[in-house]
């Protein structure tokens, strides 16, 4: 059965550090962060700063991509 893809941006982020093949303290000290907060945010105990999430998002090579969804018809249109 196929993996379903995560839904939320922090899963999509938590997915691609774990597919990263680093440690999250490898992580954390690389893009000048406290590991610690970075366990915490990989836990979902915590969230993180723009400024965070930026440096984390460029060092794993992210991008955002929109997907567009269908509205659904109202009934009689």
């Amino acid at each position: 059965m196929a993996k379903k893809r995560p839904t939320k941006l922090s899963d999509q982020i938590r997915d691609a550090m774990d597919n990263s093949g680093l440690t999250r303290y490898r992580i954390a000290k690389d893009i000048g962060m406290n590991e610690s907060a970075l366990g915490k945010f990989y836990n979902g105990e915590r969230g993180l700063s723009t400024k965070m999430l930026d440096r984390l998002g460029e060092y794993l090579g992210l991008a955002i991509v929109q997907q567009y969804r269908q509205k659904k018809s109202k009934k009689g249109e």
